[in-house]
């Protein structure tokens, strides 16, 4: 049974005239020590999707319809404090800026202790001891002086380093990190992915990586969910998807990236923008970017085909797909002449 079971998930937010949608029938699946990529432009509906499996959406955010199962258990049901039992505990989260997510008037000891003790009932020495073991785990330097000073001491890595520590104080089984290396700078990049990693493969953690970087992606993710305007478009392994991308959005993406342009010439991007909530198209929401779009694309959205390993939501793919099967079923058998020479 898998972990964590997402399956058509919808989100919207209340509005006067009429609720918007901000996640349409979302569905993936998560198994122990696991390490999934959600991927896209900002505006996607990413970080809506990371805060509504801990129940942290902001109002009027709302979960509309669909299953978020943890251990086969339904989370959308669950009481306030039924959540206090799985959020942070079971299942926790990394934001994107830690100086948001630290008090800057407590220590990074404080902190912690209140961490751990606000979900167990251990002294304030075990506590300590427990919280500094987890620093040093986490690669900070000098960490029983680490454990006295202030967020505005440390360096942005080494805050986010704090943050991994603080989450690994109570043994989740589910990480989602939300953009953690947005604000770092490219070699404290690759030691946060690099940790993030080895700790998954350590301790079977699973792991959900909120992020608009495909290199940040081809480095700490197995598989990968590309979503677009509140839906996902292609999922996969991480491999497949990027050495063969078939949705016409993950190829803009992947497309996008600098070392697939030549020297002095211009980026490549992809054309226009991502819509607004209040400015949805209708069927595929990518239609007004795409250079392969049909009316079909534009009366209906796409459901999921199977193209190789990856599932993708595309009329192009599903039209090519049918149309290879159809030649395939017409080409001529080729054991008709051994059949002949035998008198079958």
């Amino acid at each position: 049974m898998s972990l964590l079971t997402v399956n058509h998930l919808n989100v919207k937010f209340k509005q006067r005239h009429g609720d918007l949608d901000a996640l349409m029938d979302v569905s993936f699946s998560l198994s122990r020590g696991e390490r999934l990529a959600i991927v896209g432009e900002s505006g996607a509906g990413k970080s809506i999707l990371g805060y509504s499996l801990v129940n942290l959406l902001s109002k009027p955010g709302y979960i509309d319809s669909g299953s978020i199962k943890f251990h086969g258990r339904e989370l959308t049901s669950l009481s306030s404090k039924q959540w206090q039992e799985v959020r942070g505990k079971k299942i926790a989260m990394i934001f994107q800026d830690p100086m948001i997510t630290l008090n800057p008037v407590l220590t990074v000891g404080d902190q912690m202790v209140e961490a751990i003790r606000s979900h167990t009932r251990i002294g304030y020495g075990d506590a300590k001891k427990l919280a500094i073991e987890k620093l040093s785990h986490v690669r900070i330097s000098a960490p029983s002086q680490r454990f006295d000073q202030y967020p505005h001491e440390l360096s942005g890595g080494m805050r986010q380093r704090v943050i991994i520590a603080i989450v690994l104080l109570l043994n989740p089984e589910i990480i989602i990190a939300d953009e953690p290396t947005t604000a770092l700078d490219v070699t404290i990049q690759a030691e946060i992915l690099q940790l993030l990693k080895q700790i998954c493969e350590e301790y079977g953690v699973a792991l959900i990586i909120i992020t608009h970087d495909f290199g940040v992606v081809s480095r700490i993710a197995e598989r990968t969910a590309v979503m677009y305007a509140g839906r996902i478009v292609e999922q996969g392994p991480t491999l497949e998807i990027i050495n063969d991308p078939q949705h016409p959005y993950t190829q803009g993406l992947l497309n996008a990236l600098p070392q697939m342009a030549l020297p002095g010439q211009r980026l490549n991007q992809i054309q226009g923008n991502m819509p607004s909530l209040s400015e949805h198209p209708t069927g595929c929401a990518f239609h007004p970017r795409c250079p392969y779009a049909t009316e079909k694309c534009r009366a209906q959205a796409p459901g999921f085909v199977y193209s190789g390993v990856s599932t993708v939501a595309c009329y192009v793919i599903e039209d090519m797909l049918a149309e290879f099967e159809a030649l395939d079923s017409n080409e001529p058998d080729s054991d008709w002449l051994a059949r002949e020479v035998n008198g079958e």
